[in-house]
């Protein structure tokens, strides 16, 4: 992956970004590497029914099912773990077994929400400096991304946290108009393509990527030069990268 470094005052975001918006989970705390360690254990369970890897495909294409009535976060996948093992199994886990799947996915509701490094010294910087409205915006369960967002003590350096069911050109625009500015001035940091990043370069506004080292399937999408493509959009590779942009 090419990380690009902004040196040229022509490669910093203009002047004139009025909304500094923040994804969450795997961009200011870690969460993907807490749901492949409930895989990992969810399916050293349910050896007795399959290997990891047929476990672990399973347990994809069902929660890729559920996802139009279930949507993102933690308490969804924990329907789809217990879904995916009463088929996987046919029918024959147990109760016992059955209660440790819903205690994994429980698990996932207390995740630390421990700032990655160099976020919060960088959010701290941005905050002070005042020149933008910051906010998280972010999908999934409500309760359960506010519940990390109080955890991780980052609530001090943000004007507001907003939780959308997806992050769909719609939601990027209603985000705006609460604001009370434009796409255009809209400056989006994350670490997703799908989610974070093309949508709003394709609206018209700002992305900057920060690529983290672990990835859902489901916002798995391939790797261009996005540079070509779209003048606005920046990469970099650590997270205090961003005030060498802003």
């Amino acid at each position: 992956m090419n990380t690009a470094k902004y040196t040229n005052e022509q490669d910093r975001i203009p002047h004139d970004i009025s909304l500094l918006a923040f994804d969450a989970d795997d961009t200011l705390w870690d969460c993907q590497g807490h749901f492949d360690n409930v895989e990992a254990a969810y399916c050293h369970l349910l050896v007795p029914y399959g290997s990891h890897d047929e476990i672990a495909t399973k347990l994809f294409q069902t929660e890729t099912g559920n996802m139009p009535l279930l949507g993102f976060g933690s308490k969804a996948f924990t329907i789809s773990l217990v879904e995916n093992a009463i088929k996987i199994s046919k029918g024959k886990i147990s109760g016992d077994d059955l209660l440790k799947v819903i205690e994994l996915g429980k698990s996932l509701l207390n995740m630390s929400g421990t700032p990655l490094e160099g976020v919060e010294e960088t959010l701290k910087e941005l905050h002070k400096k005042g020149s933008y409205k910051i906010v998280v915006f972010t999908k999934g369960d409500n309760l359960d991304q506010e519940n990390k967002f109080k955890r991780s003590g980052l609530a001090k350096y943000f004007d507001d946290c907003i939780v959308v069911a997806d992050k769909t050109p719609h939601e990027y625009m209603h985000l705006c108009r609460l604001f009370d500015t434009n796409i255009g001035r809209l400056c989006m940091v994350g670490n997703s393509f799908k989610s974070d990043i093309l949508p709003v370069l394709k609206l018209g506004g700002y992305a900057i990527h920060i690529p983290y080292e672990l990835q859902w399937q489901m916002e798995q999408v391939e790797d261009t030069d996005m540079r070509k493509d779209f003048p606005r959009f920046r990469r970099i590779e650590k997270f205090r990268e961003l005030t060498e942009l802003l």
